[in-house]
């Protein structure tokens, strides 16, 4: 049984016992499919949420879980500088997979801290804190763990990512199915179960953010290249290591 809270003190789970305990896990499902790595955090994993940005590649994530149970809860940041597309491929896909639990996810302070729009321009971090990082720990904190659609071919900042980690701070558990797949096995997936494209992508958009700091990516480049373009920057700040945002370079 994958037992994400096994053990765990009433206070919440003991740090060295969740690291062991993700240790085995990874040891465990080492030679598992993204399948059944989703299979078993949602069948048995307690109370989890797949926290999906409608993106390039989501639909394969989405698509999975829908399989097991439409009624997993999908968490869906609206940082209110989407694409327009973004948001209608959301309610296209929630509707054709039939998810019955999106939560659409909105920072309720930025009309305060960001009247005029432009936070993104001066202080890209403080922007991704505010409209994405602040709103979701607030949504995550029901939750023992979440499932990701992190891959390694992504970034060298995700090159050595495992199917789960410890996130630091939290006692949670986040969970990565498709860590080990390839760029070739997210459109094998697609084209096999006939899943939607993001109509960005064929514009040139392999990886898809807000509308401001996401620009197309030409023939050859990073699929991440076009996110912070020109700017010490890869990460919005969901993810960290040890604690602090993931910078260019950096290694989990």
């Amino acid at each position: 049984m994958l037992d994400l809270a096994e053990n765990a003190p009433a206070g919440g789970p003991d740090p060295s016992a969740l690291a062991a305990r993700v240790s085995e896990l990874n040891a465990r499902y080492r030679h598992h499919s993204a399948t059944a790595v989703m299979q078993g955090a949602l069948r048995e994993a307690g109370h989890i949420a797949l926290v999906s940005s409608f993106g390039a590649e989501s639909v394969v994530l989405l698509h999975m879980a829908a399989v097991v149970d439409r009624s997993t809860p999908v968490l869906f940041i609206d940082t209110e500088m989407l694409f327009t597309e973004t948001l209608v491929y959301q309610a296209e896909v929630s509707e054709r997979l039939g998810l019955s639990n999106v939560r659409i996810i909105r920072a309720d302070d930025i009309a305060s801290r960001d009247a005029d729009r432009t936070l993104h321009r001066s202080n890209p971090d403080a922007c991704c804190a505010l409209r994405k990082t602040a709103p979701l720990n607030k949504a995550l904190a029901p939750y023992e763990g979440w499932i990701t659609g992190r891959k390694r071919f992504q970034s060298g900042t995700r090159a050595t990512l495992d199917f789960f980690e410890v996130e630091d701070g939290t006692g949670r558990i986040k969970i990565n199915p498709l860590a080990h797949w390839a760029p070739e096995d997210v459109s094998a997936y697609m084209d096999e179960n006939r899943l939607p494209r993001h109509p960005l992508v064929a514009r040139g958009y392999p990886s898809i953010g807000c509308a401001p700091c996401t620009s197309p990516v030409a023939k050859g480049e990073d699929p991440r290249a076009g996110r912070w373009r020109d700017q010490n920057k890869d990460e919005c700040g969901i993810h960290f290591v040890n604690g602090k945002m993931v910078r260019i370079g950096a290694r989990t």
